[in-house]
């Protein structure tokens, strides 16, 4: 018989199954956790899920699921008020909900499921799809140190985990990690455009800047080497790279400041959207 690995729940609830949800659940799978434990709550799972579940021997959308050791909420923020009240109803005294709904703080929670006790706030961001996540996790003064070593475990499996002092700082992950994929995507772009303005086919560009910011995000994966030194690294005094920076970094307006700009409007919007 299967047994799952250290610090993983024996019971799991994941109320929503889709692109994130889904994500994650299979990296549960990946490091232990029992099929058998798991139930998932989604009210139009993809075919995908619905095959997964019924292979793996995990219930799907059951009428009554038992209080579970461990509720995730992977479901769209704006479908919180609609689910609250089954949500509501799956909670023991036991339980631990582990929440990725962006904007909705532990007040918020708290506020709309009155059973809730040991909560953790969570914010992974789309790497996690494929096990490189950066998540950054705040936690309630009700979550035990157990408690708090099962959402580690849960949550690494998609990657790593930064554990953060106050909830308060889940904001600025949520606009520097959280947002952040979408502004190496746009660097893509950017790099792309200005290999194609410089006279290459605009399809060898593209391949070209995507392998670029692939292979140096891998190195920097695999390097113990801060940033700065890598650049350093590939930079000779006088030479190519050398003339590219200094356009990137001697005007105020540079990428510096542009990308301080950026994660301070993702952060005033999430600030926003809490509620």
């Amino acid at each position: 018989m299967s047994v799952n690995a250290p610090c993983l729940p024996s019971s799991l609830i994941l109320v929503g199954a889709g692109k994130m949800g889904g994500s994650m659940l299979e990296g549960w799978l990946k490091v232990g956790m029992r099929p058998q434990g798991v139930t998932v709550v989604d009210p139009h799972p993809s075919e995908e899920m619905t095959w997964l579940c019924r292979e793996q021997g995990m219930a799907l959308n059951p009428a009554e699921p038992a209080a579970p050791d461990v509720l995730v909420l992977a479901t769209k923020p704006q479908m919180l008020d609609d689910a609250a009240a089954s949500v509501n109803a799956c909670l023991g005294p036991q339980t631990l909900i582990i929440s990725i709904l962006a904007g909705k703080t532990i007040g918020d929670l708290r506020s709309r499921l009155p059973a809730a006790g040991a909560i953790v706030r969570a914010m992974p961001n789309l790497p996690a799809s494929i096990g490189r996540g950066a998540t950054g996790a705040a936690v309630n003064d009700q979550v035990s140190e157990e408690q708090r070593l099962m959402a580690d475990a849960l949550l690494s499996s998609n990657g790593i985990v930064e554990w953060l002092p106050t909830e308060d700082l889940i904001d600025a992950v949520t606009a520097l990690s959280g947002s952040g994929p979408a502004y190496v995507f746009h660097l893509v772009e950017c790099l792309a455009e200005a290999g194609a303005a410089a006279g290459l086919p605009q399809e060898l560009a593209e391949r070209l800047a995507r392998a670029t910011v692939t292979g140096a995000g891998e190195l920097l994966f695999q390097s113990d080497l801060p940033p700065a030194t890598l650049r350093q690294n590939v930079t000779s005094p006088g030479g190519t790279t050398a003339a590219a920076l200094e356009v990137l970094m001697r005007d105020p307006r540079g990428m510096k400041a542009l990308m301080r700009e950026a994660v301070a409007a993702a952060k005033r919007r999430a600030e926003e959207l809490a509620g």
